[in-house]
């Protein structure tokens, strides 16, 4: 049922032009800048979008100019947080080629407020699917304070996901329609 549900799911988001792509993100991006919890944070943790994803390279560079900005570094298939002063010195990195620092720099996970979760689709519960490596998952286990906010376009927002063991909820989903606070949370 997951494979079907991401397949299906997949289809539909890579069917957005770049153009729906880059229109929706900016109201993601006005939605999640509007939030409580964005406007407290000063450590903000975004993903760096590839493919047809939230497009969040704009949001970076907004975001450089007033909080401390960190991306995931993907070393030996676990996320380390990285620090980031200027976006573009990110590289294409890995199988997916998304752009990240060339060396980490480290920052205390603890002192990370507020982390954007990217998934191929989230349920009213905050329960995801993402690409099937476990990497967002064990690493959002190491952050148990930090607020989790999965950022999605409204197509992606499902009634329900089987849940697993080691999956970890977000706390919100932030789409270009609206604010979901998670029931799980």
């Amino acid at each position: 049922m997951k494979n079907q549900l991401k397949e299906s799911i997949l289809q539909k988001r890579n069917s957005l032009s770049k153009e729906e792509i880059l229109e929706k993100s900016n109201k993601i991006k006005n939605n999640l800048f509007n939030l409580e919890q964005y406007k407290k944070s000063k450590i903000v943790m975004f993903f760096v979008s590839f493919g047809s994803e939230v497009h969040t390279h704009d949001m970076i560079k907004e975001a450089l100019k007033s909080k401390t900005v960190i991306v995931p570094k993907v070393v030996h298939h676990e996320i380390e947080p990285s620090v980031i002063i200027d976006f573009d010195n990110l590289v294409p990195s890995g199988k997916f080629k998304i752009p990240e620092p060339i060396e980490a720099m480290k920052i205390a996970y603890k002192n990370i407020d507020l982390i954007l979760v990217p998934g191929i689709a989230f349920d009213k519960e905050g329960h995801r699917i993402g690409y099937g490596f476990g990497y967002y998952d064990r690493f959002l286990r190491r952050v148990p304070k930090a607020i989790k906010i999965g950022l999605a376009f409204d197509l992606q927002i499902v009634d329900k996901i089987p849940r697993e063991m080691h999956d970890v909820p977000v706390d919100l989903i932030v789409t270009e329609e609206r604010v979901i606070e998670c029931e799980s949370s």
